[in-house]
């Protein structure tokens, strides 16, 4: 019984640290703030369009992918500035290939947002 007791207070734990890793996100990085702002964006216009379910769920794919990026990224610097605390050329690289993995995703997910409201966007204006 207490070893079951130790799982489940693991499990709890486990998210516990999650959340504490997605508020150190948004507090730490102006980058995932904005990406926020774009989700919230992104959101009210889904529901002001109206779109479809598919359309929901590219939308929450690409955002989710993103926001995944985003704090693999913010991992990736702080190991990085972890084991190489002075300036590094291969260090850089490391951090240089996972913010361009963001970007990679930011640019499909915008992509992904025009090709969804760009029309409705345009029948609503004329």
């Amino acid at each position: 019984m207490e070893k079951k007791k130790n799982q489940i207070q693991t499990r709890i734990n486990s998210f516990k640290y999650a959340f504490n890793g997605i508020g150190d996100l948004f507090q730490s990085q102006i980058n995932a703030r904005i990406h926020a702002f774009f989700i919230i964006l992104v959101t009210v216009g889904g529901f002001f369009f109206n779109i479809s379910k598919t359309e929901w769920l590219l939308c929450i794919i690409a955002m989710a992918m993103v926001l995944a990026a985003e704090a693999m990224n913010t991992a990736l610097e702080y190991l990085v500035d972890l084991v190489s605390p002075e300036y590094n050329e291969l260090a850089g690289k490391a951090k240089d290939a996972a913010a361009a993995a963001v970007l990679i995703l930011a640019i499909a997910a915008a992509i992904i947002g025009l090709m969804i409201f760009w029309n409705p966007f345009i029948e609503a204006i004329f």
